[in-house]
């Protein structure tokens, strides 16, 4: 880890590519709700309380273009949709785990973040 304070944070730092994919809390909280397993759109959209519609429309095709989750659309009337975490979406546990570890951290120590 001592490696990451000599090297620039530039285009091919590890840190900014990880940040650029899921910088964005509703990213995260789309993540987190994917763990579990396969989730419905009108699922997730329960399940992060406040996001938009389009929001959630727009991170869910970002998350799939970046190869993170996979849309699955059954055939049926009206058609049903599925997503669920990749492979690679879901090596993203860790870090949902250690922000939620750091986010109890936060809590424990009384420190109050606005929203």
């Amino acid at each position: 880890m001592d490696s990451l304070k000599v090297l620039p944070c530039d285009d091919g730092c590890p840190v900014r590519l990880t940040a650029e994919l899921v910088g964005h809390k509703w990213t995260t909280l789309i993540v987190r709700e994917l763990i579990s397993g396969k989730k419905r759109y009108s699922e997730l959209q329960r399940g992060i309380p406040g996001i938009s519609p389009r929001i959630l429309a727009e991170r869910l095709k970002q998350l799939e273009q970046h190869q993170l989750l996979k849309k699955t659309i059954f055939p049926t009337i009206p058609p049903t949709t599925e997503y669920e975490l990749t492979s690679l979406g879901q090596e993203m546990k860790q870090l949902i785990y250690a922000m939620a570890a750091f986010g109890q951290s936060v809590q424990a120590a009384g420190i109050e973040v606005a929203a």
